[in-house]
């Protein structure tokens, strides 16, 4: 034992001799630490502790989180399987995402609106701008729909080929009752042909909830080619594309041969300025 308190043993181990140093525990900060191998350390130090068969399971958090993800799911799934069962009128006729579809043999196309707060005039009924906005759209969602949209806004794959395009040169639209604000409309369009060279494409807007007609349009639409900017006749190739789809039947709206006469001060009814 030397002045430090320490005790040197040897021990003869195999022909080596191996020295052990060992110090008696001292207090620090009323705990007991030593030092071994010139480290110290405390004697309440932790290890790892023995893996048992609880902490060799999944982490529960983890293994929660997946059971309550999959049981949200499940009841999501049977209430939508309910709601389908108690109102299978609406699921029929429903479009939840407006996109639109082929109804009546595959010749009506069939879109859903709602009117928006943005779409609206200070009566709180919508604007006849929204209302030929809804005719343009479904007009064009047909064409997609049935797998003629080309690379052009809204001509054939045929008519993209020979630099043709579509142009309106008559329409007319019967509003009887604007629809509001929240109300749903539904629009069905169809084409049918219109002379030797042209086309007609009408339209009937309904109140979805009661079927009430709210707006009728028909339309004569001929093509015209992009270079020359003259009107053409049908190529066989267009008319192969789109006869398809053509209906037989009359048009939605009379039509009316009367020409719009020019309005100044002298004509008009009524007369307002200072609008902005």
């Amino acid at each position: 034992v030397d002045v430090r308190g320490i005790k040197t043993k040897s021990v003869n181990s195999g022909g080596m001799q191996v020295k052990a140093n060992a110090q008696a525990p001292t207090e620090v900060n009323g705990s007991r630490s030593r030092t071994m191998n010139g480290f110290k350390t405390d004697d309440y130090s932790t290890s790892p502790a023995p893996r048992t068969f609880i902490n060799q399971l999944p982490d529960w958090s983890m293994l929660l989180a997946a059971i309550t993800t999959i049981f949200l799911a499940a009841e999501k799934q049977w209430m939508m399987l309910e709601w389908k069962t108690k109102r299978p009128d609406m699921i029929a006729d429903m479009d939840p995402f407006g996109l639109g579809r082929i109804v009546q043999d595959g010749l009506v196309f069939r879109q859903n609106f709602s009117i928006r707060s943005y779409e609206i005039g200070a009566d709180r009924t919508a604007s006849i701008e929204t209302l030929m906005n809804h005719l343009q759209e479904t007009a064009l969602n047909h064409v997609k729909s049935a797998g003629l949209l080309g690379d052009g806004f809204g001509p054939t794959p045929e008519m993209c080929k020979k630099n043709l395009f579509w142009v309106v040169t008559k329409m007319q639209v019967i509003v009887d009752r604007y629809p509001t604000w929240g109300d749903v409309v539904q629009v069905d369009t169809w084409v049918a042909p219109n002379g030797k060279n042209g086309m007609r494409r009408d339209w009937l807007l309904r109140d979805y909830k009661t079927g009430e007609i709210l707006t009728r349009a028909s339309s004569n639409w001929v093509m015209m080619n992009k270079e020359t900017r003259r009107l053409s006749k049908i190529p066989d190739e267009v008319r192969g594309e789109i006869e398809h789809y053509f209906v037989d039947a009359p048009p939605v709206v009379e039509d009316d041969s009367r020409k719009l006469s020019k309005l100044d001060e002298s004509t008009a009814d009524y007369v307002r300025d200072g609008l902005i």
